[in-house]
């Protein structure tokens, strides 16, 4: 079983999905966890894009962001009876699927486990995608978790696609 799992996290919901299938993993193994929140360069863009006309720091209000994304994590694994200690790391010029490669290298980690919105065709090469870079950097296996919305959008692409044809749990129902 795996003992040292790290989990990239964003207080997303895929990110959430991941945490809590690490969570699961942990426990069964009688693993711990590191919860690893990047603050980059695109982060850093968002943020002053979102706070536009507000002054401030927004540096420091990304790392309060962070912290309290890494304290609710860590309060979820403590709640499972699963240790967690959480990073909180900054990086400039360095691709975050890198840095993830580099703290798992680090701290000899076992496992990675991430979710992934599983995004496909035109929002996938807009917005990249996450998990597939990390698949490509990383030293060691990753989990990848997907989130809900793949699931429902298959089914609706195949609906759309064939009425008579609906998608029930991943089987296909002829009507």
């Amino acid at each position: 079983m795996y003992q040292r799992i790290l989990v990239p996290i964003d207080g997303s919901e895929t990110a959430q999905r991941g945490l809590q299938e690490a969570i699961r993993l942990a426990k069964a193994g009688g693993g711990q966890l590191r919860l690893f929140h990047v603050i980059d360069d695109l982060s850093f863009a968002l943020a002053m894009d979102a706070y536009a006309g507000q002054q401030g720091d927004w540096l420091a209000t990304m790392r309060e962001a962070g912290a309290r994304v890494l304290s609710d994590a860590k309060s979820a694994a403590a709640a499972a009876g699963v240790p967690a200690e959480g990073v909180l790391h900054e990086t400039a010029g360095t691709r975050l699927a890198d840095a993830v490669a580099a703290e798992a290298a680090k701290w000899q980690a076992d496992l990675i486990v991430l979710g992934t919105h599983g995004r496909r065709g035109v929002g996938r090469v807009l917005l990249g995608s996450g998990a597939e870079s990390v698949l490509r950097s990383a030293p060691i296996p990753v989990l990848v978790v997907r989130s809900q919305a793949p699931a429902k959008q298959a089914q609706a692409e195949a609906q759309a696609a064939n009425p008579h044809v609906s998608v029930v749990t991943g089987a296909l129902k002829i009507e």
